[in-house]
């Protein structure tokens, strides 16, 4: 059995293009293939938290509450004690509005800019052991948390709404990881372009999509396209269900994309270091 940990950031400097929702999503179905995956929240405004925090509740009926916030954990440098548990292998690192501190944090703490970009990922080391993947949610910003999510990124998943703003927010995201490569020697490559729908089958999405082909080559665009799917939304108010046959093909289709992402995976891992699901329950 593979020990490695895989680790993707999904980005893009546009926001509202979905990289929360794709993110989460394809968290669940990894999870539900048996993989063990963290997501780590790394946006203050903790959407990917609070959907996974409602996704606990509808299973367990209960609320949850945290002795910590993600900035106290950091400064003790010890991101174990807030990894949370949502439901069979699927745990979440939960943001909170104080993660907006983290930058003035890091200035106080280091007055190299590089040892800043690097410390998360130090802090995530230890984490590493103990999942299968670890999915990074960021803020669309240009900023030391997105560059300290990246570095300590394997891969990078960029997510594409089908608008031309989206498209614009891809193609500076894609431009900016080769100045993170450059400036701070970060070891990281795309894994692909997930094309996300704004509406289906509308003339502005197929044009958007036959400009991302040529701008990114098509072998780099996701093959499988996410929907839009209205019952999405209702996870944002109830969790992530998967109690009626709405909840069922929302599932089915993330768990074909995710299945493509395990594909473009493999293209690209050396076949000793790619993850096999783990056995469930180990305790973090």
């Amino acid at each position: 059995m593979s020990e490695s940990c895989t680790v993707v950031t999904f980005g893009n400097f546009k926001g509202g293009t979905g990289k929360t929702t794709n993110s989460t999503m394809i968290a669940y179905c990894l999870a539900n293939m048996g993989y063990k995956v963290l997501l780590s929240d790394q946006d203050p405004q903790a959407n990917a938290t609070s959907l996974y925090l409602r996704t606990k509740t509808h299973l367990e009926d209960e609320i949850t509450s945290f002795e910590k916030t993600l900035m106290s954990a950091i400064q003790s440098e010890d991101l174990s004690t807030i990894v949370t548990p949502i439901k069979e292998n699927l745990y979440l690192l939960p943001s909170f509005s104080d993660f907006a501190l983290y930058p003035k944090f890091l200035e106080k703490k280091f007055p190299s800019e590089v040892d800043r970009v690097q410390f998360f990922s130090s802090l995530m080391e230890p984490l590493k052991k103990e999942f299968d993947f670890i999915f990074i949610d960021v803020p669309p910003t240009f900023s030391i948390i997105t560059d300290s999510a990246l570095y300590a990124s394997q891969y990078v998943v960029v997510v594409l709404q089908t608008q031309e703003r989206s498209l614009q927010g891809a193609e500076a995201f894609t431009k900016y990881l080769q100045t993170l490569i450059d400036d701070y020697d970060a070891d990281l490559d795309i894994l692909g372009i997930l094309p996300v729908l704004l509406k289906n089958q509308a003339a502005v999405d197929t044009l958007t999509l036959e400009n991302a082909r040529e701008m990114f080559g098509e072998h780099n665009l996701f093959k499988g396209i996410v929907k839009n799917m209205e019952r999405l939304k209702r996870f944002d108010m109830t969790g992530i269900t998967e109690d009626d046959m709405h909840d069922r093909n929302v599932i089915s289709n993330y768990t074909d994309v995710a299945n493509e992402f395990l594909e473009r995976l493999k293209a690209v891992t050396d076949p000793a270091d790619f993850p096999i699901p783990r056995e469930a329950n180990i305790d973090v």
